[in-house]
């Protein structure tokens, strides 16, 4: 009966084990499919791997460098030495050090007797394991598409905790999945990397007028990695009036940056070419867009006229775009809401309409894309309302700190691109 009953309660044993190396699984799973953040899912991994395989984790990041992205100990007092997280040594080819070992491939290595650091990396590595403690170390290569992208490295520090062959293959299981995770937040964060930098080189650098100050800013979304629609731009026309622009090409996509900049290259060669007031421009790009897009899209474009020692008038026409913003210096805010017009691509032979209205001194005209003020499951009307708000409290400073700090109260959720153009009058 003893025997019958010890086997018993070793199977239930094993069960139980079994049971909860899924669950893990399927908590990591979870969790690395729902970040596209290299250093967060490395993170998150480190706190799910903590304590149920390791008394205490670090994660390494390999990218052009070695990075220590995270350390997590069992128990939320004890904390890791200042500066364990952040920049390590490059790795030494010919260190014999474990921790260099799985570096380029490696392992997974079980190390019970470290032998003495041979390099800086591995220097840094007793460091940290002399700190927070260790008896037994499985240190393993996060590696994808023959690439080396991590290491993890889990500690036990209680003799009793030794390491078991099943111990290995959940890890190398686990270390698998982290590295495809890995594998594609790096990936997306190329595309998106290149995307911006593609979006960006499209937009135009600002002309330096003598009377006015510019500020333009691009802000990407934080979701998604495709170039869009939004653009702004600003030149010196003939007769020396700055002009300004700002619009948005319906969708998010190649195909919509490309139109993008076709309709800023027209819209600028009809604004160079004839010397007329900004509805007849829109409408003679109404023409344009027939015979080059199905697409359509929202713009403003502008005209700010005047003596250098004033006054100054913002003549405009809205071609179905967000009204711009006046800013005063006493911090009094309004919508240039006339003039507003249906959109470009629909009004061919539209007879589009002018706006012209004083500036005053030191006034600050804001013109801006729809991703400024749109929320998710929001009224666009409160999303105007704050936008009115937080431009007061910039009233007094530059049109650089007004972009900024527009910018910076923007949610880390914005699910579209953000465009700002601001110029003050002097």
């Amino acid at each position: 009966m003893t025997s019958d009953a010890q086997r018993f309660d070793e199977e239930e044993l094993d069960v139980q084990r079994s049971l909860s190396a899924l669950r893990l699984m399927a908590d990591v799973s979870t969790v690395l499919g729902s970040s596209l953040d290299s250093e967060d899912v490395l993170r998150r991994l480190a706190r799910l791997l903590v304590p149920a395989l390791a008394d205490w984790c670090s994660a390494c990041r390999i990218d052009g460098g070695v990075r220590r992205v995270a350390v997590v100990h069992r128990d939320p007092e004890v904390e890791a030495p200042p500066g364990a997280e952040g920049p390590l040594p490059e790795p030494d080819p010919v260190s014999k050090s474990p921790v260099e070992r799985v570096m380029i491939g490696e392992g997974p290595l079980v190390v019970t007797d470290e032998p003495e650091p041979d390099s800086a990396l591995s220097r840094e590595h007793r460091e940290l394991t002399d700190a927070l403690g260790r008896r037994t170390e499985i240190l393993v290569p996060l590696q994808a598409r023959r690439r080396v992208l991590g290491v993890l490295s889990l500690m036990r520090t209680a003799p009793e905790r030794t390491v078991n062959d099943d111990d290995l293959v959940l890890v190398e299981d686990l270390a698998h999945r982290a590295a495809l995770a890995l594998d594609n937040a790096l990936l997306y964060a190329a595309q998106r990397d290149a995307a911006q930098n593609f979006q960006r080189a499209l937009l135009p650098e600002l002309p330096e007028p003598d009377s006015l100050h510019m500020a333009a800013r691009y802000a990407p979304a934080h979701e998604g990695a495709e170039v869009g629609g939004d653009w702004y731009d600003a030149f010196v026309l003939p007769d020396g009036v700055t002009a300004l622009a700002i619009g948005d090409v319906s969708g998010h996509d190649l195909a919509a940056a490309v139109q993008m900049s076709r309709m800023q290259s027209m819209l600028r060669t009809l604004a160079w070419d004839h010397q007329e007031p900004p509805s007849a421009i829109l409408r003679r790009l109404d023409g344009l867009l027939e015979f080059v897009s199905a697409q359509t899209a929202t713009a403003v474009f502008g005209r700010i006229e005047g003596e250098r020692g004033g006054p100054h008038y913002f003549h405009w026409s809205n071609a179905g775009h967000f009204p711009p913003l006046l800013v005063t210096e006493d911090g009094q805010t309004r919508f240039l809401e006339s003039g507003h017009d249906v959109l470009l691509g629909v009004g061919r032979g539209w007879e589009r309409i002018d706006t012209r209205e004083e500036l005053p001194p030191g006034a600050k005209l804001l013109l801006y894309t729809d991703g400024l003020v749109e929320r998710r499951g929001e009224e666009i009307d409160r999303g105007m309302v704050r936008l009115r708000r937080e431009a007061a409290h910039y009233a007094g400073e530059s049109v650089d700190a007004l972009c900024d700090g527009l910018l910076e109260n923007l949610p880390e959720s914005a699910e579209d691109d953000v465009v700002l153009l601001a110029v003050r009058i002097p």
